[in-house]
């Protein structure tokens, strides 16, 4: 194992709490007692699943979550067609009014 990959994986590592040489010289022993103080704080066990919120997140976490499905594209086609064919009718109608002979 290379130098560099050692030095990124010892940041990775907790330091030895209970280790007996470093309790013994003060500035060591208050060092170890803010690291020791640190660890103790932080959550244990699996971080809480997030619930979805909002009509956006509520959709994604059904369409996209754990089961992923196809209906998104489905909605997006439909989506397109039901705002698309409106929009083009009013258009087109707009520059030919009364061209009817």
């Amino acid at each position: 194992m290379s130098f560099v990959t050692r030095r990124a994986l010892s940041t990775l590592i907790p330091p030895k709490v209970a280790s007996p040489n470093a309790i013994g010289s003060a500035p060591d022993a208050v060092r170890m007692k803010r690291v020791v103080s640190f660890y103790e704080k932080l959550p244990r066990g699996p971080a809480p699943e997030i619930q979805a919120t909002g009509l956006l997140g509520r959709y994604q976490a059904k369409h996209f979550g754990k089961n992923p499905t196809a209906k998104p594209i489905f909605h997006a086609i439909g989506f397109l067609l039901v705002i698309g064919y409106p929009m083009t009718y009013y258009y087109h109608l707009r520059h030919h009014k009364n061209n009817a002979h």
